[in-house]
């Protein structure tokens, strides 16, 4: 590859210097308590029957400790004399098929086993209405025909669009509980509408589907549980819309700004639903993600898949730049199967891709504009939910040593690489 780029790729590196990010740390530490305590207080609760079967939903997102959030509710449920019980609600995740669920969920240490209930993974769905636009909406058949349905989800901004309400609550009963076949026909509707339309299949769905309440989950900086609400189904569409206010508000993001490179380590679907989130990159494949305070690079640069997305590459088209081991990594079924429900074709693209993690940063620097090297601009992330350790190029020490939410944690080292061109943290 040397050979056919002018110059090589030999450009001088800077010293990269291991900083911390600092955001509020406020953090539920007592999951099962604080949930019980809800339960507990909540008068509503009365309207659950005793014997009802009800079903509570489980997703495909990393949100931390869901296995304990999920346990948590179903016994308060079971404390209340119901009969809960779980269904997978992530679409057309899993490979779209109910197997495939089963084992996203078995991945988050969701099981029957570990639950002590059932897990009920089907991808049958009945349609029980339709938007005002003609579209149906379909509704996981298991849920349908249960006495009540307990939605669990974290609320947080969208990545592809930007609106009232995003992700959370509604989109899990949208999208989620719709499976493979609803989740395709609303994203027909194009994500131009998901801001408009959410709001509007909310309403079918509360209307048709025996809803009782959702536990909203308001993540910190540190992508831990700080604070949970139970909503109740009346009141689920408005009160959501305070709530993803409450979550950006929280949102942590990469400090150091106008940068030549972001190093990402690592994507995949349980970091966030596009691999590596746009609200900290700044950059989605979608044409209806607008944020103005957005982070501003010239080039991304991936390295790696996580080994939990199970081969699902989708958002490695917002890279500028990637290594032949994510190719190798990437299970094309899956990832296009994504791909192709959310509409989001540019998620799945495959961009130029390189050796080795080496000739990638060689690469992205070579191809940044008005850079005097070693001199570039440089941040390192593990990944977009791991953004409170990071590293800089000393470039941007003045900067740092400005800023008070920024501390230095060690020495400026040489940028380094193994043997096989993999590089190497200082």
């Amino acid at each position: 590859m040397a050979l056919i780029i002018e110059g090589g790729l030999n450009l001088p590196l800077p010293k990269m210097v291991p900083i911390r990010q600092k955001f509020s740390q406020t953090e539920i530490k007592d999951i099962p308590g604080e949930i019980m305590k809800l339960f507990q207080r909540d008068a509503k609760m009365k309207r659950i029957k005793k014997g009802s079967r009800v079903a509570v939903t489980a997703g495909s997102r990393g949100i931390h400790a869901i296995d304990k959030t999920i346990l948590a509710v179903t016994r308060e449920l079971k404390n209340l004399g119901t009969e809960p019980f779980i269904v997978p609600a992530m679409g057309s995740h899993g490979g779209a098929t109910a197997d495939g669920q089963r084992k996203v969920l078995a991945g988050y240490g969701i099981t029957e086993e570990t639950m002590g209930v059932p897990v009920r993974s089907s991808m049958e769905v009945e349609e029980i209405g339709k938007l005002e636009n003609g579209v149906p909406v379909y509704l996981d058949k298991e849920a349908l025909h249960s006495d009540g349905i307990v939605i669990v989800n974290r609320v947080k901004p969208h990545t592809a669009f930007k609106a009232e309400n995003e992700s959370g609550l509604i989109k899990m009963l949208a999208i989620g509980l719709g499976k493979h076949k609803g989740a395709t026909a609303f994203h027909s509707c194009g994500i131009d509408m998901f801001g408009e339309l959410l709001p509007q299949l909310g309403k079918v769905v509360l209307a048709k589907a025996p809803i009782l309440f959702g536990l909203a989950i308001i993540e910190n900086a540190y992508d831990h549980p700080c604070r949970f609400e139970i909503v109740w189904g009346e009141d689920l569409i408005d009160r959501e819309k305070a709530l993803l206010a409450e979550a950006k508000s929280l949102m942590p993001k990469i400090i150091p700004d106008h940068l030549d490179l972001l190093i990402v380590d690592e994507i995949g679907k349980e970091i966030s639903g596009s691999g590596m989130d746009p609200n900290i990159t700044g950059r989605s494949s979608s044409p209806f993600f607008k944020k103005p305070d957005a982070l501003k690079v010239q080039r991304i640069v991936v390295l790696n898949l996580t080994a939990a997305t199970k081969g699902n590459a989708c958002g490695i088209g917002m890279a500028d730049i990637t290594t032949k081991k994510v190719v190798d990594a990437t299970d094309t079924d899956y990832t296009y199967i994504n791909a192709i429900t959310s509409g989001v074709l540019a998620s799945a693209r495959i961009p130029i891709n390189m050796p080795t993690d080496y000739e990638a940063i060689q690469l992205a620097l070579k191809t940044c504009a008005r850079v005097d090297h070693p001199k570039s601009r440089i941040v390192w992330i593990k990944n977009t939910l791991s953004l409170e350790k990071i590293f800089v190029s000393d470039t941007l020490l003045p900067e740092i040593q400005k800023n008070p939410q920024l501390e230095i944690l060690g020495e400026a080292k040489p940028m380094a690489f193994d043997e096989k061109g993999n590089f190497l943290l200082p």
